[in-house]
């Protein structure tokens, strides 16, 4: 793998050119009669040709062998015809119900990132373009002779346990818990587990990329930060044998023999990257005077829909922080919504569960399903002293938050480790009613 492993550029969305060997990137042009080093001129286009030029995504990539290279596909299943990472979320009814889990439990036989994936739950489809499937996984050895790629939308990687190295055509992106890593639909890549066996999360968002939310009346700083975002420099593999291609396409997984090493590019300009952002350099806005705001102001990216104001889905995240409101239920409140969440815990506890949600778990409220503070929790911040600040440590929860009910896969909802007795965290809130005389 030639070039440093460690080497990014920064900035979102930015025009990126970078090259592994001296003199790959032509110049003044995109696809030169002969590429220098005797190597293929390709584009990767995650957008339409005629999108606008901001929300254009395309990258050109100059490569060892074109990405056409590869055997008849044919279906795949990792585990012996029962497929758990799938895009089926059922026809039938959903249950209003809240719904928790615990960690997905780790692999009893050896799994790499691909046969640990899990479905939990999802809404749309890849045929329309529009919606997300929310995955698990839970892994043990590396992807080895075993490439990826989605062509039914992009991905989020949100590790929690162990760190990933996702090795892609692009670069290299060695991300950790507190971190998330994002690869473009269609992108082909490996994942290797430097520290054994992992778990974590996965959004596959079918809809329009992931972008930066506007600030609004916030201004012109605070969230994310463009320049935190880190595109990993060019990094190629010259490798030959006998690999698997493996790809999903219109909900259905399908492999195919490749000769040779699909990282195989040695240059590459564009703005259609993989790249990963550190959670920890999230700045977190919040109210100095009364009320607890609306999750919004903590969403690191969002995927639009056509609907202005509505998202196909957003990421948001729920880092250490500083709670000073005054006259303020300070956790999050109770309430109804119209939109769905599914949330997951990095590290630490959740400041609106006193227990039973633990890093690596993960809990889904659909649209207008109750939630809000467990029993605990709201007996505390009701009689806790605000004369003080009530510092938020050594947490990370996120929500993927979508305009459309999340529908559980039926293994979801019939698993081992899920909490069927969710609901009874809420079952000592008393009833404090005292009418007027």
């Amino acid at each position: 793998m030639a070039n440093p492993r460690s080497a990014y550029m920064t900035g979102f969305g930015n025009e990126f050119a970078t090259e592994a060997v001296p003199g790959t990137l032509p110049v003044g042009q995109n696809s030169p009669q002969r590429v220098a080093h005797g190597l293929y001129a390709e584009q990767l286009s995650a957008s339409a040709f005629t999108a606008p030029r901001g929300q254009n995504r395309r990258s050109w990539l100059y490569r060892i062998r074109p990405a056409a290279m590869h055997g008849t596909f044919a279906p795949f299943s990792a585990h012996a015809g029962v497929p758990r990472f799938h895009n089926d979320f059922g026809d039938g009814p959903v249950t209003p119900d809240q719904l928790r889990w615990d960690p997905l439990p780790l692999p009893s036989t050896p799994n790499d990132f691909l046969e640990g994936l899990y479905t939990m739950a999802g809404n749309g489809s890849p045929a329309a373009q529009q919606g997300v499937a929310i995955h698990l996984y839970a892994a043990d050895r590396d992807m080895d002779g075993r490439f990826f790629y989605d062509a039914d939308g992009e991905l989020m990687l949100v590790p929690q346990l162990g760190r990933l190295r996702i090795a892609t055509e692009l670069g290299v992106l060695d991300v950790e818990p507190q971190q998330v890593a994002v690869v473009p639909r269609g992108v082909r890549f490996r994942v290797e587990l430097p520290d054994g066996p992992s778990r974590g999360y996965v959004l596959e968002n079918f809809g329009a990329p992931l972008r930066l939310p506007d600030l609004g009346p916030i201004g012109s700083n605070g969230l994310a930060n463009p320049r935190d975002f880190e595109t990993p420099v060019a990094a190629y593999e010259d490798v030959e044998g006998d690999f698997e291609l493996v790809a999903k396409f219109q909900g259905h997984l399908w492999r195919a023999d490749i000769g040779h090493s699909p990282l195989d590019v040695v240059g590459w300009h564009g703005n259609c990257a993989p790249y990963r952002y550190d959670l920890r350099r999230f700045n977190t806005i919040g109210s100095i005077s009364f009320d607890h705001p609306d999750p919004s102001i903590f969403t690191v990216l969002t995927a639009p829909s056509d609907t202005p104001g509505t998202a196909n889905v957003d990421f948001a995240i729920f880092p250490p922080r500083w709670l000073v409101a005054q006259h303020t239920f300070r956790p999050p409140w109770f309430h109804r919504n119209v939109a769905s969440e599914f949330m997951g815990l990095v590290q630490g506890a959740y400041d609106a569960k006193a227990e039973g949600f633990m890093p690596g778990g993960a809990s889904l409220h659909n649209c207008m399903s109750g939630h809000g503070p467990d029993a605990a929790t709201f007996e505390k911040a009701s009689h806790a002293d605000l004369s003080g600040p009530d510092v938020i440590a050594d947490t990370m929860a996120f929500m993927f938050e979508t305009r459309a009910v999340l529908r559980p896969t039926a293994q979801a909802h019939e698993a081992s480790h899920r909490q069927r007795d969710y609901q009874r965290c809420w079952a000592g809130l008393k009833r404090n009613f005292v009418a007027p005389a």
